[in-house]
């Protein structure tokens, strides 16, 4: 992390400071500060290179354990002059090689600062020089030395804040744009400045936040294309610029919010890149591997709780540290509006592995942080030991991944029994999971309402799809979940699909959307769901940087008609305040079956209900949802035929399935067939 500072004491001066972390310039003094934590280590050097040879330090310090060190951070202050031109820094650290006691310290290994604010990766940069013994000089990623953010027109217009019109869009900086049908420049393609191009095609759709999968500095051969295996927390990753990281995340971000739209990042504070014990090692295991990573005090072994090798000690202060240093970068530095903390119940993690959810010290520090910066806050509340949906995750400002409403909706669409309950109360907003009491008043918008995202099927593969086909992966199709609750409509796959089949998969996608923009809560789906983006079946692509995962644009000309519907429903939602409310329906819903009381037996696959708008001044809504495999006769249980106006109906063709602003069709009568998996919506 770098930035200016001032100096105060004669010591720091020639001893240096042991706060801020990382490398900070000191106006004042025209000089470097450098602050590194390490428990065990008993020796650190300090290393400076240049980019013309980034192997040979050009110039080097020993830190001295008693003038440079204060409590466990080492430190000094280098005058610009000693550097002899050097515009890269590391470290070697060397302490005790115990794995069985969880140390792992290397000293030939070349290390990058845990708060870098920027990385270089050599000609001759190495992953697996970093999992082998020896040296790594030349092949290690190195911390680039700055004077801090260079100054940035950010304009006038104001950080973007959306409440029942939120409709969040997640995408994949490089696949959204990466295909030469995109659309956008050449040189442009996979980074934040295509991504920018794109923006009037989200305003458009009628997007208000876009979460963009991990952008922070991962491994570049590591292989994991979705950015979950990150090297670095504070540097955007190099491969979604196609000059300066920085200015073009920023000019991306400045861009965003002069269109109204909020920009959300997906952040991974809960592992890192260098994996098990015979992962690489690039930075923080080679610093202080027991104080940053969580590991068994009897044999040294990692816990991992995060399926991806390692955990961070998410309750030791220098992660603590490194997570609030990293939020407070992207929040006020590059003006992010919110985060999305993967796997963020590794945040319950005591110092021992165990569960805390009384409270867990950086769950309390983030929420601080998002009330004092107005970010928005979003948890994945799992890990893959823990599962602490709604009330048992201790964030209560917090808003959650909704993964009840994205099984129960997947399973009551595709038509399995005894669904229609559970239906009713996703729509309602899930006060199972976020109660409005007693004790504890959670709301319906901390719901984030999803049926995909990246991770699993697609939309519309989760019409065409019984079981996954992961074969590209690598894994023998073993990898990916098989519990996807997906059904294909009676034929697998998209060779020779019959008409009828075809028929009936574009409206299941419309009867997932439409479910989706009916509930109470905070909408979110993956982009290319709206022109029925396929990955052929593929739900667990997250090595696959190929035609596999990036858009395919010439579906958005194939499927128009379905773009409209998802124009138009999203327009519809975010016309209706009445439906995303601050508060849950209560006595505004009345809940029906086709003809009488609803039916909440086990064969029952349908649900009507008349939400009331009038306490919002909105309008008053009767939605009809058939999912059985035969058409149904339904009779309108409130009001007059005369009153009720058709807005959509999911079992017509396009464009007769939705209706255009202000263009409702009078239904003649209050009896009306519900075609088979359809949904219909009167508004009155």
């Amino acid at each position: 992390m770098t930035g200016p500072v001032s100096s105060a004491d004669e010591w720091e001066r020639t001893e240096g400071a042991p706060w801020p972390p990382g490398a900070s310039w000191v106006e004042a003094e025209k000089a470097y500060n450098f602050a590194l934590f390490s428990r065990h280590a008993r020796s650190v050097t300090l290393l400076f290179y240049t980019e013309r040879d980034p192997a040979n330090p050009v110039h080097s310090r020993v830190l001295d354990p008693v003038l440079n060190r204060t409590g466990l951070v080492w430190h000094c202050r280098v005058p610009e002059e000693e550097l002899c031109g050097a515009a890269l820094y590391a470290y070697r650290v060397d302490g005790p090689y115990d794995p069985s006691r969880g140390h792992r310290f290397d000293p030939q290994k070349v290390l990058l600062d845990p708060f870098a604010s920027s990385v270089y990766f050599p000609p001759g940069y190495s992953r697996s020089a970093a999992m082998e013994p020896g040296p790594t000089d030349g092949k290690a990623p190195l911390g680039r030395l700055s004077r801090g953010q260079k100054p940035f027109d950010w304009g006038t217009a104001p950080p973007p804040r959306h409440t029942h019109d939120l409709i969040v869009y997640e995408l994949h900086v490089r696949g959204f744009t990466a295909r030469a049908n995109s659309g956008v420049s050449r040189d442009k393609r996979g980074t934040f400045a295509g991504l920018t191009e794109k923006i009037p095609y989200l305003k458009d759709l009628g997007i208000t936040a876009v979460e963009l999968l991990p952008i922070h500095q991962f491994d570049p051969q590591e292989g994991n294309y979705w950015g979950y295996m990150t090297l670095n927390f504070f540097a955007p990753h190099q491969g979604y610029a196609s000059g300066d990281p920085d200015g073009e995340f920023r000019s991306m971000v400045k861009a965003f919010h002069e269109a109204g739209i909020e920009v959300w990042l997906d952040v991974v504070y809960n592992h890192t890149s260098e994996g098990d014990e015979t992962g690489p090692t690039y930075s923080y295991r080679g610093i202080d591997n027991r104080s940053y990573y969580l590991t068994r005090r009897d044999s040294g072994e990692y816990f991992n709780d995060t399926g991806c090798g390692n955990t961070l000690n998410c309750a030791h202060p220098v992660v603590r540290a490194l997570v609030l240093c990293s939020l407070q970068h992207w929040a006020i530095d590059m003006r992010v509006d919110g985060f999305r903390f993967d796997l963020a119940s590794i945040f319950t993690r005591t110092l021992d592995g165990s569960v805390n959810t009384v409270d867990p010290p950086l769950i309390a520090e983030i929420s601080l942080f998002g009330y004092f910066r107005e970010v928005r806050l979003v948890a994945e509340a799992w890990d893959i030991n823990s599962y602490l949906l709604g009330r048992s995750f201790p964030g209560l400002m917090w808003r959650q991944w909704n993964g009840k409403f994205r099984d129960d909706v997947r399973a009551f669409v595709k038509g399995d029994p005894g669904m229609v309950g559970a239906l009713m109360q996703r729509l309602y907003g899930s006060d199972d999971l976020f109660p409005e009491g007693p004790v504890e008043v959670y709301r319906p918008y901390q719901s984030v309402n999803f049926i995909t995202a990246h991770d699993g099927f697609c939309l519309y593969d989760l019409t065409a799809y019984n079981e996954k086909h992961n074969e590209a992966n690598g894994h023998d199709n073993t990898d990916g979940t098989n519990n996807n609750l997906s059904w294909n409509c009676g034929w697998e796959g998209d060779s020779g699909v019959p008409e009828e089949v075809m028929t009936l998969r574009r409206r299941q996608v419309k009867n997932f959307f439409c479910l989706l923009m009916l509930a109470n809560g905070t909408p979110m789906f993956c982009a290319g769901d709206e022109f029925m983006n396929t990955q052929k079946g593929n739900n667990n692509p997250y090595n696959q940087d190929n035609e596999i995962t990036w858009l395919d644009w010439d579906l958005l000309e194939k499927n128009r008609d379905l773009f409209r519907f998802f124009r138009l429903m999203i327009a519809f939602r975010k016309a209706r305040p009445s439906i995303g409310r601050g508060r849950y329906w209560r006595g505004d819903v009345r809940w029906y079956g086709p003809t009488g009381g609803v039916d909440l037996s086990r064969d029952s696959r349908t649900l009507a209900y008349c939400l009331g708008g009038q306490s919002l001044k909105d309008k008053d809504l009767y939605v009809m949802i058939n999912a059985y495999w035969e058409d149904l006769e339904f009779t309108v249980q409130e009001g007059r035929a005369d009153e009720w106006l058709r807005i959509v109906d999911t079992g017509l063709p396009s464009p007769e399935d939705i209706a255009e602003p202000g263009k409702g069709q009078l239904v003649p009568s209050l009896e009306y067939r519900v075609r088979a998996r359809s949904i219909v919506i009167l508004e009155r």
